[in-house]
């Protein structure tokens, strides 16, 4: 079944260029290495958090991604940049 993983975060005086070349590069390396990425969607809300949405194909293939992502240099890039990170994980029930 289809999963989103929603991470949020702050990312201080970073700039969003600088946020956007890390992340897309985090996407690209996690595309690469793993299947089942289906969508990766970043928004950033009023108060300048950064919503970092991705839909995976299952909950198996985000799991192995997830368990790998910190062996990639391209994660550890993008969340230097990041304070105040949480996630979320929910199970898509219904779509229109």
């Amino acid at each position: 079944m289809t999963v989103l993983r929603t991470t949020r975060y702050q990312t201080g005086t970073s700039t969003v260029e600088e946020v956007l070349t890390r992340r897309n590069d985090l996407v690209a390396a996690i595309r690469a290495a793993y299947p089942g990425l289906d969508e990766a969607r970043l928004t950033r809300a009023g108060d300048g958090t950064w919503v970092d949405l991705w839909r995976w194909e299952s909950a198996e293939l985000m799991e192995a991604a997830v368990a790998g992502a910190p062996k990639l240099p391209e994660s550890a890039r993008a969340f230097a940049l990041t304070s105040d990170v949480t996630v979320e994980v929910t199970e898509v029930v219904d779509e229109r």
